[in-house]
């Protein structure tokens, strides 16, 4: 069934809109994929603050002649069936999410993708990003770098008091 014009239109201001404010676009070809599994990416995505879209390939070329920072982006790698995953908040999300999902399904093609200065970004670096670890897992890392000479020092002044204590058990024990 054909789209009308005013649905169309809508459907083009909103993707302006989310295009605008992303912080990464990643595009992927999901040929073969149930509505289920599209339901469940949906679902997957929507927990970790991704938008996923499946819009005609025309409609995302017009959105982005509207916005200011992408009118001039190529758009060779955007063929075929794709679907747009895209995130205000963070800049990786996107893409492990699209790559998690594609490892569990193998109908789901990583394409390519649109960083938020506008740079087109090739399948080989949309896989690189959605090997970057998260944002939790960065700050984490970063904790855990800070924390680790402290903790190192805890357990030098520890060591002492272990050696006394031990010292004491086997004397106990030797004694009964």
């Amino acid at each position: 069934m054909a789209i009308s014009r005013d649905k169309k239109q809508t459907i083009v201001s909103e993707l302006s809109e989310l295009l605008a404010n992303a912080k990464l676009t990643a595009f992927a070809a999901y040929d073969g994929l149930t509505v289920a599994d599209l339901q469940g990416l949906r679902r997957a995505a929507r927990e970790q603050g991704v938008d996923i879209k499946v819009v005609k390939n025309r409609l995302v070329r017009v959105a982005m002649q509207q916005t200011d920072r992408l009118n001039a982006v190529e758009t060779d790698l955007m063929k075929g069936q794709l679907l747009y995953a895209t995130s205000s908040v963070d800049e990786v999300a996107p893409a492990q999410i699209l790559a998690q999902f594609a490892k569990t399904h193998e109908a789901l093609k990583l394409a390519g993708g649109i960083n938020a200065d506008g740079s087109v970004l090739d399948q080989a670096d949309i896989k690189a990003l959605a090997a970057l670890p998260t944002k939790d897992q960065l700050r984490a890392q970063l904790v855990g770098t800070i924390a680790a000479p402290l903790s190192g020092f805890v357990n030098v002044l520890a060591g002492n008091v272990r050696g006394v204590l031990n010292v004491l058990n086997a004397r106990a024990e030797a004694r009964e």
